[in-house]
């Protein structure tokens, strides 16, 4: 149900406003991709009427430009192999590698933060100031085993394919490290949504990880209903079909409704 929130606020949002609406798939890791995710998200998708104006956009056939995207960051990057246990406990990057120049192998790819304020403005969260080297440091863009980072690939693609982007406040803190490194590529930034995401009654959010509910997509009329309930979009009590429920949600949609926080998650309540 989660994800069909989010997703459900993206569509009525960039479609109240005449917009294109894009899905993107993050299969940029292939040790955590589940073979069947793919088939799965397509299926929900089609269920609840949720069809992108183009075709569905992988990361993991945009490797070339990623990787391109990288060099072009060569002179404020430098190579890391520090561990994980060197740099327990630490929240900022302590420069350990910042002299090393020269590629080795089993060396990540770390781009140097700056000290320059910066702010952006979330539409829904408001503006956010903040300074690169206090609020993320250094951080890697290339891993040491040779596979691009979330940072690197969304900011190329968000800087490159999208004039809006609405996500989950779960990457609210993930936005100023992509939007420093759009910047220094060159690419215009979209502009950010970041919504409430749905989470169980002690906050953890819903995810495969913390053994969320998968979502029925046999009742995707109830579905929708349910999931513009928990967007504060009071949706009637009727009996519509699934285009019906998309006319309806689109017709009606008031962004200024979302809630702060979604009403926690009770699967009692989607029985």
């Amino acid at each position: 149900m989660g994800s069909l929130v989010t997703a459900l606020a993206s569509f009525c949002d960039i479609k109240q406003r005449g917009g294109d609406w894009f899905v993107r798939i993050d299969d940029i890791d292939p040790l955590r991709i589940d073979p069947n995710a793919l088939e799965h998200i397509t299926k929900s998708l089609a269920a609840h009427g949720l069809s992108g104006d183009g075709p569905m956009q992988l990361q993991s056939h945009r490797l070339t430009e990623y990787a391109a995207a990288r060099d072009q960051l060569a002179d404020l990057c430098y190579f890391c192999n520090c561990s994980r246990k060197q740099l327990q406990g630490g929240r900022l990057y302590p420069g350990y590698c910042r002299h090393k120049q020269t590629f080795a192998p089993d060396h990540a790819v770390r781009v140097t933060a700056d000290h320059k304020p910066r702010q952006f403005l979330d539409r829904h969260k408001g503006p956010y100031p903040f300074v690169a080297n206090e609020h993320f440091g250094d951080f890697i863009i290339w891993r040491r085993d040779d596979l691009v980072t979330y940072h690197l690939a969304t900011a190329y693609d968000d800087g490159h394919t999208h004039s809006h982007v609405l996500r989950g406040e779960d990457l609210f803190e993930m936005t100023a490290p992509q939007l420093f490194l759009m910047e220094k590529l060159g690419l215009n930034p979209p502009e950010y949504t970041h919504i409430p995401v749905l989470a169980f009654p002690d906050g953890t959010k819903l995810s495969k990880r913390t053994h969320a509910p998968a979502l029925n997509t046999a009742t995707p009329e109830a579905n929708l209903r349910n999931a513009l309930h928990l967007l504060g979009q009071q949706p009637p009590k009727a009996t519509f079909s699934v285009g019906q429920w998309l006319d309806w949600a689109i017709t009606y949609w008031r962004f200024d409704a979302i809630p702060q926080a979604l009403a926690p998650f009770s699967e009692a309540d989607y029985d």
